[in-house]
């Protein structure tokens, strides 16, 4: 189904570039014609080229806008440091590639209603233009209908890829460009981590402190009592002893909010399935990684997935929850939180924000999708390489 999802984008994201492709065609004869007679007076030639270059980043603009939500290219959509005269290059070279896109498309459809009606004809009992249509026929047309189909998947595919590299190579950021960007999401990730660590002290404090601290003052409580009261020190030390226990209980449940022993000793899948059964809402786990990943990995996809269990357990009253894991095609990790609670989750929480700078550390995405009324879906894109 996703399969099929993405080949209609790619296939509306490249129709609509033959039709940018065309308007750019319009656009550059416009300018010959209107630009030759304005050569000769200066203010006009300038005030044409202003209006020319700014037509031609508007248009750049809307390319990037269809190659980033029809042809998953995020890296060409996000860039919005090129200039004028890169954009007039970017149209000026593109246009053809967007055409061809188009005649791809049309040729598809053509040959596609073709088939569509011999077969229709056909399972109809006539004769499709008077053609004894045999099984030798059928034959020898479903073998041309596969090849010609698989001609075309090709060349739609290579379209894209070509429309993808073309936006990248006039409109992406340039090595320098890149490498200036890269040095400040470096920058920006090893800030929020000092600030993701700091956090988690707070709270391992704040769980010490709230909790096991004041467990272990009930419990010296308990024993000065039976000291003093030698009569009550059968009972006053059987309640402590059921306190030590809780204590022991508490202290594992921090430790294992620290880091959960389970991830070195049985791996993601297990540790995923203690998140589900400690839950107090029902947790369907979808587990389909082939191989184990990296242990920073591991440690950043639990780490999402038990805070985004917890958010939702607390805060969004929800009475469903399900945690998948598995690959992307490009080999990175897709961990996916999703329930049916009632919404409205804010990206700039704490809890959230933590997630979002533990992902960010390991250059990995972090989104979560939390419309009123619900559901929310939490998602992180871990690299593995």
């Amino acid at each position: 189904m996703r399969v099929i999802g993405t080949a209609v984008r790619a296939g509306i994201g490249l129709g609509l570039g033959a039709l940018t492709a065309a308007v750019t065609v319009v656009c550059l004869t416009l300018a010959g014609v209107v630009l030759a007679p304005a050569l000769a007076f200066p203010r006009l030639r300038a005030a044409v080229l202003r209006m020319f270059a700014r037509g031609a980043t508007n248009l750049a603009g809307l390319d990037q806008a269809r190659l980033g939500r029809f042809l998953d290219d995020p890296e060409a959509a996000g860039f919005r440091g090129y200039g004028a005269e890169r954009a007039m290059a970017y149209l000026g070279v593109r246009w053809p590639v967007g055409l061809l896109g188009g005649l791809i498309l049309v040729l598809s459809a053509y040959g596609a209603g073709n088939v569509a009606y011999v077969c229709w004809v056909w399972l109809a009992g006539g004769r499709p233009d008077g053609i004894e249509f045999g099984w030798l026929v059928a034959a020898y047309i479903g073998t041309f209908t596969v090849v010609l189909a698989f001609l075309a998947v090709q060349g739609l595919i290579g379209t894209v890829r070509i429309e993808r590299k073309v936006a990248r190579r006039f409109l992406g950021p340039t090595a320098e460009e890149a490498l200036r960007r890269r040095i400040e999401e470096l920058s920006v990730s090893r800030a929020e981590v000092v600030a993701a660590v700091d956090a988690e002290r707070r709270r391992i404090e704040r769980d010490l402190h709230d909790g096991v601290q004041q467990r272990l003052v009930a419990l010296g409580m308990l024993l000065g009592q039976a000291r003093r009261s030698p009569a009550r020190s059968t009972e006053l030390v059987t309640k402590a002893h059921d306190e030590t226990r809780r204590i022991i209980d508490e202290l594992r449940e921090v430790a294992w909010r620290v880091y959960p022993t389970a991830l070195d000793n049985l791996g993601l899948a297990d540790a995923l399935a203690r998140v589900a059964e400690n839950s107090g809402v029902p947790v369907e786990v979808s587990y389909a990684l082939p191989d184990r990943p990296p242990p920073r990995v591991e440690a950043a996809a639990w780490f999402v997935a038990s805070e985004a269990v917890t958010n939702a357990t607390k805060h969004a009253a929800a009475s469903r929850i399900s945690i998948s894991v598995g690959t992307e095609d490009s080999g990175a990790i897709r961990v996916s939180v999703t329930d049916d609670g009632r919404g409205g989750a804010d990206p700039d929480g704490s809890g959230l924000t933590g997630l979002a700078r533990r992902v960010a550390a390991l250059d990995g995405r972090f989104d979560v999708h939390s419309p009123a009324g619900g559901p929310t879906t939490v998602t992180a894109v871990l690299p593995c390489g």
